[in-house]
C-alpha cells in the first residue's frame, strides 16, 4: 500500500499522538470504558492542566473522542481512528515472502 500525502500526514499525528507515556497509559485506562476527566487526573496521579494537554492531543489526533455532561467531560477510545492505525501498521508489514535485499545493492 502507498500512503497518500494525507494519509501519512495522518498516520505522523497517530503515531505523535502516541509517542508519548503518559498519553499511552490514558489509551490503555480508556480501553476499559468511557471515563470522566476527574477520574483520569486522580489515577495519572497528574494536575487538570497537564492531563488537559495531553487530552487535547489525542483528540486532535483523533484517537480519543469526548462529550460534556454537566460540568465534566467524559473521554472515550475512537474505535474508527484505532482501525484505521491497525491498517496503517499492517500495511507496513509488507510481504515477507522476500529474503535479502534488493537486486540493485548487489
Amino acid at each position: 500500500m502507498t500512503f497518500t500525502i494525507k494519509q501519512r500526514e495522518t498516520s505522523v499525528s497517530l503515531f505523535h499522538a502516541l509517542s508519548d507515556e503518559t498519553r499511552l497509559e490514558i489509551m490503555e485506562r480508556l480501553k476499559e470504558g468511557e471515563q470522566c476527566v476527574c477520574d483520569l487526573t486522580d489515577a495519572l496521579k497528574t494536575a487538570q492542566s497537564r492531563l488537559s494537554f495531553h487530552l487535547k492531543v489525542l483528540k486532535d489526533a483523533g484517537l480519543i473522542t469526548d462529550r460534556p455532561e454537566g460540568r465534566w467531560i467524559y473521554y472515550s477510545l475512537n474505535a474508527e481512528v484505532l482501525e484505521e492505525l491497525v491498517a496503517v501498521v499492517q500495511s507496513l508489514q509488507g510481504s515477507r515472502s522476500r529474503v535479502g535485499s534488493s537486486s540493485r545493492c548487489r
